[in-house]
């Protein structure tokens, strides 16, 4: 290593850290000290070098799922992050240890990273999770998490605009003349809490004669959304857009409308939320709100790997996009 440093010109603690994927290492002077390190044939012991910087080389990724245990790692969303925040980890030389949590406890974030099996914890979701994510960011710093920006949080979040998504998911359908518009999903997380005032407020600013705000709970699993948006229509409700807490509610919405006999987008018209890669090959293909999970997995990788070097680091909201398909076009 010493070597290494001569040729690039740095010190010795510089080669350590940028061998390592360091952000604190400027990207460009990383790279040259990889590729002398491949040149000279240089190898980093793993094992030796977890034991000199106790450190494990891991990260924990926990899924908080207390207020929708039946929802499944195997969700779209979830499956495009864990798939975007294994890139990223595995880029920098870590593992990944995944941990899905539906036990009502609020000693399980304690009981992670008092295992010792990682350096840092990526959180997806906070659930109902808020004051045990409070309680631990308080004197734990290298944590993380995918969410909803909170007044006075003070752990470190990364996630998309979801009331600015709404507004402009409802915004689209009342420019389409639709004027009696329900949301579906059950807005408990604070995501897509902040998805729901999104639409509330939409609605205050619709035009004169706009059907007041209408939810109808549904959980975040195909046929819960199915068997929620049937019963319905089978008693007789009357709306003429749907605006879904996630794809997943979207997509389910669609089939069960149809079943039922009414026609998207002609009758019904339907946006979701996320834009899952299966959102463009639906029938009709759907209109939704894209959050940009890669970046937002770049994001919380980096943000992590900061805070492990022990720097505070803000809070990160990503634009909403509104993606126009056939499921409700403009």
């Amino acid at each position: 290593m010493t070597d290494i440093a001569r040729l690039a010109g740095v010190h010795v603690s510089t080669v350590s850290r940028a061998l390592a994927g360091s952000p604190l290492v400027e990207a460009g002077k990383r790279r040259r000290i990889v590729q002398l390190a491949r040149e000279h044939g240089y190898v980093v012991n793993p094992v030796a070098r977890s034991l000199r910087l106790q450190r494990t080389q891991m990260v924990s990724v926990a899924i908080p799922l207390q207020h929708e245990a039946g929802q499944p790692l195997t969700d779209p969303f979830f499956v495009a992050m864990l798939g975007h925040l294994a890139e990223a980890i595995t880029q920098r030389g870590y593992g990944l240890n995944l941990q899905k949590v539906v036990l009502p406890t609020h000693e399980w974030l304690a009981e992670i990273i008092a295992s010792g099996r990682s350096d840092g914890v990526v959180v997806i979701g906070q659930s109902t999770e808020h004051d045990t994510l409070q309680q631990v960011a308080a004197a734990y710093l290298p944590l993380v998490v995918w969410g909803a920006q909170i007044p006075g949080q003070r752990y470190c979040t990364v996630g998309s605009d979801n009331p600015g998504g709404a507004r402009a998911a409802v915004r689209h359908l009342l420019k389409a003349g639709r004027r009696r518009i329900v949301f579906l999903g059950d807005p408990t997380g604070p995501e897509l809490r902040q998805r729901y005032e999104g639409y509330e407020r939409a609605l205050r600013e619709a035009p004169r004669g706009t059907a007041p705000p209408r939810r109808v709970s549904a959980h975040l699993t195909p046929d819960a959304a199915y068997t929620a948006v049937c019963e319905c229509l089978r008693a007789g409700d009357r709306f003429d857009a749907v605006f879904a807490a996630s794809d997943v509610i979207a997509i389910s919405a669609i089939r069960a409308l149809v079943n039922e006999g009414r026609a998207v987008p002609q009758e019904v018209a339907v946006v979701g939320f996320d834009d899952i890669s299966l959102a463009a090959h639906t029938t009709p293909s759907l209109t939704t709100i894209r959050q940009d999970v890669e970046q937002g997995a770049r994001t919380l990788v980096d943000l992590l790997f900061r805070r492990m070097e022990g720097e505070e680091t803000p809070s990160v909201v990503l634009p909403a996009e509104l993606i126009v398909r056939e499921s409700a076009p403009g």
